[in-house]
């Protein structure tokens, strides 16, 4: 009687596991597990203040814009220290904010200069069972044990010239840790084994692309995506000339689209089979200087822009945050501060709102609300839909450069004050 009994309840469990959506658990990436911004928590806050909604704040230690990665009961930051002289990987207890481990990963000899908004500990980093991985760009990359804190591997050796500081983030892919190194002397993109840290591929971008270029134009910080092609994985990459599908297995090109004059930093983004990505600016004759968001079908090879590309549609130039898209709709913030949500099929416009904050994290997205977070401290919470529909403006202590993240009922929200967590109990 008794294994009959524990017979129907595992069998219960089972089909009550397949019927109810399972809860998001982790945030493993810069913009979640999916590299998408998307969580498919439903019961997320909306309103909060300092005083109230949050569960716990941790006061900033050094500065750092990496958005908060979590994996069982840890979320993982990174920070630097005396103007970068010292790079760290924190980590604190989800359910309480108790710090578990503060880990000296680098200490540069000689630390270059950055942009004014930048930091030395911008890059995002990666996580999965056991193990964190750390990137700050040419400083240095390392691999941690989340069981112990001890240090697995790390690589000092891939190097260039950020020129403003570092900003691609890191991705897991199967066996691989993929890591782009893009600055004014070289630009390159680079597979390690997520194991060992050793060098599985490595691919220079184009040279009679980045040749033309100024000096200055040649740097970028794009964090890329995954995308499955007729059983084909592609790593959709857009550098500081030219988007470019590469066969993530080996690091060798499959399309190109060729634009542009300067930095990208806005990562790509794809729903549906389409890829979305900014280009980054061109000068036009009595037009002056804009970049374009694309839509481009990633099924083709070679030089794909008169073929494939379905719309383009022109934008300011330098587009620092990542587009939302989801359902056939895509959310941003442009550099003037324009709220727009945008047709994915078509490219037409569904409404635009001028906000009075800039806006640099990247929009995230759970139970039909959309978050954006200023620099300003303030995150706009809007419905999700073609028209207009404002919720709430939440503000808290300090600037918000760092992406959210959602899951198991809370918001994480790093400022450069405190790192919070708001939640509904």
């Amino acid at each position: 009687m008794k294994i009959l009994y524990s017979f129907l309840s595992s069998l219960f469990l089972t089909l009550l596991s397949i019927v109810l959506p399972a809860q998001q658990t982790d945030w493993t990436h810069f913009r979640g597990s999916l590299l998408n911004g998307i969580s498919t928590e439903k019961n997320v806050p909306v309103k909060w203040d300092e005083s109230s909604g949050i569960v716990w704040k941790v006061p900033s230690f050094g500065r750092g814009w990496s958005s908060p990665v979590v994996y069982g009961n840890q979320v993982w930051i990174t920070s630097e220290t005396n103007n970068g002289k010292q790079m760290y990987a924190l980590c604190y207890d989800f359910t309480t904010g108790k710090e578990l481990y503060r880990i000296k990963l680098f200490e540069p000899e000689k630390v270059f200069s950055k942009h004014e908004i930048n930091t030395y500990a911008t890059p995002t980093p990666c996580i999965e069972k056991d193990f964190a991985y750390f990137h700050f760009g040419t400083y240095g990359t390392a691999c941690v044990n989340t069981t112990n804190g001890s240090v697995v591997w790390k690589r000092t050796d891939l190097n260039c010239d950020h020129v403003q500081g570092p900003g691609s983030s890191p991705i897991i892919w199967k066996n691989m840790l993929i890591l782009h190194l893009e600055g004014t002397d070289v630009q390159f993109i680079t597979a390690l084994d997520k194991t060992t840290g050793k060098t599985i591929w490595r691919t220079e971008r184009p040279r009679d692309l980045m040749d033309k270029l100024p000096r200055i134009g040649k740097k970028a910080y794009i964090t890329p995506i995954v995308i499955n092609v007729n059983g084909r994985d592609l790593l959709i990459s857009n550098g500081s000339a030219v988007c470019i599908a590469y066969d993530i297995q080996t690091g060798t090109e499959v399309w190109r689209i060729v634009q542009g004059e300067d930095s990208t930093i806005s990562m790509p983004f794809s729903e549906n089979g389409i890829v979305y990505f900014f280009t980054s600016f061109v000068t036009v004759q009595g037009e002056g200087q804009y970049c374009e968001l694309m839509a481009v079908n990633p099924d083709g090879k070679g030089d794909i822009a008169g073929t494939n590309i379905i719309w383009r549609k022109k934008f300011p130039v330098l587009q620092l945050l990542t587009p939302l898209i989801k359902d056939g709709l895509i959310y941003l913030v442009d550099t003037r501060n324009t709220l727009q949500c945008i047709d994915a099929a078509t490219g037409n416009t569904f409404y635009t709102y001028r906000l009075k904050d800039k806006y640099n994290a990247s929009p995230v997205y759970a139970a039909g609300k959309i978050y954006f977070p200023s620099v300003t401290g303030e995150t706009l919470v809007i419905t999700e839909g073609k028209e207009l529909n404002i919720l709430s403006r939440n503000r808290l202590p300090g600037e918000i450069y760092a992406t959210p993240a959602i899951l198991r009922n809370s918001i994480l929200i790093r400022t450069s004050d405190f790192l919070f967590r708001i939640g509904i109990k």
